[in-house]
């Protein structure tokens, strides 16, 4: 896994995405850098490739300006590498932060129902405020970030006048022809209420707080609670519910975004901010179950963040970094390299699914080779 990943697409689209282009590439080449391994001119080159960005109603965390903004402040910390830069992209990112948010308060006076794109990671408010909390934890957009977050947990009124969580949509999950009809509730990572969840935990614990930031969490942790799962493989949680049906209803793959490592995860990061030490190991043996169950571990199939064994890799570091016994999850590290090496190097280049993310995770699994930088902070680990 020393070997750089294959040359990045360089279309005009690729090159705003942290997910999939350059832009993500680059946090392996800072990562190397901060290491050693590698040189910052081959950051700043890495750089050059990014090219002009789009300042559009669409731009987020893993694409465009902010995207850019996230990867220069990993570059910059402890000095000022790229100040005027960000300095720049600072002030976008505001401007476009307050659009969103008064858009987003609009939508729940006139009392209809959200969407991903409003409030998720990859694309809505929370993604926004995980750049803020890196770069401007005590500004005014911070908190109003968090107090759009504390609304967004507030039930609402669905179609039939029934009661529903306020992170219900009318759409369907990411996966394609997912049957949702009426909406759904998502739970995962990436897309669902875990997401905000983390970043309310993460703000807290930096000492950032709102009004009502533990009623939110408290009312997230307690619909968790409602759907949770458990059997003889162990505790999990479903993807989403709708009206009917939690999907699924048996134990899925492992992944970062919509499995259980992930909401393990935003759960133990909640307890630690809320002082529950029951929830706190309630999340971490729900991971432990999932590590010892070798149905679940074999249906990842692939290296990356996203979907595959790196982003398990990454959680369980992470986990392991607060649990109460770190050693049941780093015992388990050597093992999950094993399975990250045995599914084979990934075709795409990006962060997100490909090679570029898969290094980055199996580099720091490594013995005595934590991260440099917290490159994972975009995937709400930490």
């Amino acid at each position: 896994m020393a070997t750089a990943p294959p040359a990045p697409d360089t279309t005009t689209a690729a090159r705003q995405s942290l997910a999939h282009g350059p832009l993500g590439v680059t946090l392996l080449h800072i990562e190397r850098a901060r290491r050693g391994t590698g040189s910052w001119q081959a950051v700043h080159q890495q750089l050059a490739t990014v090219g002009p960005l789009t300042y559009a109603d669409e731009v987020n965390l893993f694409r465009g300006a902010p995207a850019t903004a996230y990867v220069l402040h990993l570059a910059a910390a402890d000095n000022d590498r790229y100040s005027g830069a960000l300095r720049t992209l600072d002030r976008i990112v505001t401007t476009h932060t307050r659009r969103r948010l008064e858009a987003a308060h609009t939508r729940i006076d006139q009392q209809r129902l959200t969407t991903f794109a409003e409030y998720d990671l990859f694309r809505g408010l929370t993604g926004l405020g995980v750049l803020l909390l890196r770069r401007h934890p005590d500004s005014n957009e911070m908190k109003r970030v968090l107090e759009y977050l504390v609304r967004l947990t507030e039930p609402v009124t669905g179609p039939k006048g029934q009661p529903l969580p306020g992170w219900w949509v009318s759409h369907a999950p990411a996966h394609p022809g997912a049957p949702t009809p009426n909406g759904h509730a998502n739970a995962g990572l990436a897309h669902g209420i875990a997401g905000p969840l983390a970043l309310l935990a993460l703000a807290k614990q930096r000492g950032i707080t709102v009004t009502g930031l533990d009623t939110a969490m408290t009312r997230i942790c307690h619909w968790l609670d409602q759907i949770r799962q458990h059997d003889h493989r162990g505790t999990r949680w479903p993807r989403w519910i709708t009206e009917t049906t939690a999907v699924p209803t048996w134990p899925a793959a492992p992944s970062w975004c919509y499995g259980t490592p992930g909401l393990a995860r935003a759960q133990q990061l909640a307890a630690i901010a809320l002082g529950d030490d029951h929830r706190k190991r309630m999340a971490e043996r729900a991971l432990l179950y999932c590590l010892a169950d070798p149905f679940q571990i074999n249906q990842l199939t692939n290296r990356g963040l996203c979907h595959g064994v790196g982003g398990l890799l990454r959680t369980v570091q992470r986990v392991a970094e607060d649990a109460e016994t770190p050693a049941m999850f780093t015992d388990r590290l050597a093992q999950l390299s094993r399975d990250f090496l045995a599914v084979g190097p990934p075709e795409k280049t990006g962060f997100l699914e490909g090679a570029t993310g898969a290094i980055l995770a199996f580099q720091s699994a490594e013995p005595d080779s934590g991260p440099a930088s917290d490159w994972d902070a975009c995937l709400l680990l930490s």
